[in-house]
């Protein structure tokens, strides 16, 4: 959701544009083309924002390859990967349960159009398959050089509906351009690990952090004494949540801070609702499940609700809101003890509650408020990424050193 109206009349859809337009200056969009692409949108139709996107995506696709059979590599390098943030942002509105084909066939099409990219780059990504469980989860780990001296390292967590390749233009790119390996992978519920997979979102995000770690700290070119986890968006909840448990971190980001989501449901409640419903009213929480389902069924005002629902694998509006439960930093952020830095965007309805996760830390912290005369108050501060990556890497930086 944006504050910041770009194009379209609908704030979802809009602050999803922003969001896309928003990777532009690290190659993920062409502001241009992004915009015209958006301006066919027909009102709040799903599927012509689908349509929309994915018709944007093979165009610039078939410019890659093109550009790629010529042997023009930094043209098809950046081609490949705008294609690669229209195909996620085409199937990101398509989040919902049962599965929709379209959003499997435009996920691997988002994977494959970025890979296809990175192998042009000058220093390309290794492809990761990161042990896990019984299974195993996909990553990228990008170092700022062929150089395999100990380097620090950032690893990058996501949140509900990005994938591991929106991270590099969200994060990885500005954090290799300052002298950090980075690390980036997706967990149970987000990207190919729920679609292909089918693993639900976990609230014990330790319990994935720590298999990341471990395959992290093998490695001889990561300074085991200068790792930080950065989360954006629901990773603002899930990296804190890990840091909590696992002290070998020096260092985390909280981009969009979460403190207790349940929390953030019930305030949205009409005061005496919420009094029924936390009481347990037998016809208050009837009203609230009927008022749910009716929500998710609207096209962009449920989409949370519908999303939700695949990613917790929740067979109701209601049963997914009460899976939220324990996603909650309530008596667990005190237990962090790396330096940590929180930040929200005044706008921002979803990261309101990073002010309470920011007093609850007892560690080194910072807190900042992105505002929007700065064009930053929106959702990860979409429409000012680099003035973010200003802001938190140049505290990261006074924590990790890069450049000893």
């Amino acid at each position: 959701m944006t504050e910041t109206r770009l194009v379209l009349d609908d704030p979802l859809l809009d602050g999803e544009t922003m969001r896309v337009i928003g990777s532009a200056p690290y190659g993920g969009a062409d502001i241009g083309e992004a915009l015209a692409a958006a301006r066919t949108i027909s009102g709040t139709d799903l599927d012509s924002w689908f349509g929309a996107w994915s018709a944007l995506g093979d165009r610039v696709s078939a410019l890659a390859a093109d550009a790629a059979a010529a042997g023009h590599d930094e043209t098809a390098r950046l081609a490949f990967w705008r294609a690669s943030s229209y195909y996620r942002t085409a199937g990101v509105m398509l989040i919902a349960a049962p599965l929709d084909p379209r959003l499997r066939d435009v996920t691997h099409r988002q994977t494959d159009m970025f890979q296809r990219g990175a192998a042009l780059m000058a220093q390309p990504p290794e492809l990761l398959k990161i042990p896990y469980e019984q299974t195993t989860l996909p990553g990228y780990f990008f170092a700022v050089d062929d150089d395999p001296r100990p380097r620090p390292t950032v690893i990058l967590t996501g949140g509900y509906d990005g994938t591991v390749e929106e991270l590099y233009f969200y994060n990885a790119a500005a954090a290799l351009a300052r002298g950090y390996n980075v690390l980036a992978f997706e967990g149970p519920g987000q990207g190919s690990v729920l679609i292909d997979q089918g693993l639900p979102m976990r609230p014990d995000w330790e319990s994935v952090v720590g298999p990341v770690l471990d395959f992290a700290l093998a490695r001889k070119d990561v300074d085991p004494a200068r790792v930080a986890l950065i989360g954006l968006s629901l990773g603002g909840y899930l990296a804190p949540r890990a840091a909590s448990v696992d002290h070998r971190l020096a260092a985390c980001i909280s981009d969009s801070g979460f403190y207790d989501m349940y929390a953030g449901f019930l305030n949205r409640l009409p005061p005496p609702m919420r009094a029924g419903y936390q009481a347990g009213d037998k016809e208050v929480i009837g009203q609230v499940t009927g008022m749910l389902e009716q929500l998710a069924t609207q096209p962009t005002a449920g989409w949370a609700l519908r999303r939700g629902m695949l990613v917790h694998q929740q067979p109701t509006p209601i049963a997914y809101v009460e899976a939220t439960k324990d996603f909650s930093l309530v008596g667990r952020a005190g237990d962090i003890r790396c330096p940590t830095f929180v930040c929200n965007g005044e706008n921002d309805p979803i990261s309101v509650t990073a002010g309470e996760l920011a007093a609850a830390l007892t560690c080194e912290k910072e807190f900042v408020t992105f505002t929007a005369a700065e064009g930053a108050g929106d959702h990860c501060e979409s429409g000012a990424r680099t003035l973010f990556h200003a802001r938190a890497f140049d505290w990261l930086d006074g924590v990790l050193h890069p450049d000893r």
